[in-house]
């Protein structure tokens, strides 16, 4: 018999919804453009995300495990390049939970992802002037 391996969260600071150093890194990509490379990605992540969090529920609804496991990866992986850490962590929890565990339980993981990525719209958007 297998042994059984703890799987465990890293601390996510309840006050960090955008990570700044992510934000510089994202700033020194096109540093002599007036932030316009920043807002088009913040605009590219803002339009997709949603997206993705509804491909999340058809999924559910669907019971399709592997989309729906691949729909949380993604999340996880665009907030991350944003610096939406508190998004990226539930994002990243939920990725897991499919993955272990498929679609039970996860409905409370979805709400959690709404709450955190209106958190992470709204201060991006604060951070690129919208």
């Amino acid at each position: 018999m297998g042994r059984l391996i703890a799987f465990t969260m890293p601390a996510v600071q309840n006050s960090l919804v955008i990570d700044p150093s992510a934000i510089a890194e994202l700033r020194a990509l096109n540093p002599d453009d007036g932030d316009e490379f920043l807002r088009d990605i913040v605009g590219i992540y803002l339009e997709d995300t949603p997206v993705r969090i509804a491909e999340l529920e058809d999924c559910l609804a669907l019971g399709d495990i592997t989309s729906f496991t691949r729909a949380a990866h993604s999340i996880k992986g665009s907030s991350a390049n944003v610096g939406a850490v508190a998004l990226r962590a539930v994002a990243e929890q939920l990725e897991h939970h499919s993955h272990m565990h498929g679609l039970t339980d996860v409905a409370g993981l979805i709400a959690k992802i709404k709450v955190e990525f209106a958190r992470a719209q709204a201060e991006l958007n604060s951070i690129v002037g919208r």
